[in-house]
């Protein structure tokens, strides 16, 4: 469950993260988590998600939004079995939480500055 997030934070299960996150469906975090080219969203940066069983991944772009998914990035996940949300991070902080209660197969990943 995600605590809170605000401009560069995030708590997670009361664990304070300040790096981009990612959460795998059995609720691991990982932390740093470092794309290849910094606000552009891949599928090769979502590989810990690919090796799951994740159904659903919730992609927050930051607080303004600026980090952004590659062109075909949605529809090539589709094609992988896997849901994309493509929203800001305080938004896809709250759809997390809303589906992580009541689906499984939900990861997420999230940008926490711009």
């Amino acid at each position: 469950m995600i605590n809170s997030y605000s401009f560069g934070k995030m708590t997670v299960n009361g664990k304070e993260f300040r790096k981009d996150l990612m959460i795998l469906p059995d609720g691991s975090v990982l932390s740093p988590w470092i794309r290849k080219s910094g606000h552009r969203l891949t599928l090769e940066d979502l590989k810990p998600v690919l090796e799951t069983d994740a159904e659903i991944l919730v992609i927050g772009t930051g607080k303004p939004g600026l980090m952004r998914p590659h062109a075909t990035l949605v529809q090539d996940l589709q094609e992988k079995g896997i849901t994309a949300m493509v929203m800001s991070s305080k938004k896809a902080a709250e759809k997390y939480n809303a589906l992580a209660g009541t689906a499984k197969g939900v990861a997420a990943c999230f940008h926490l500055t711009c």
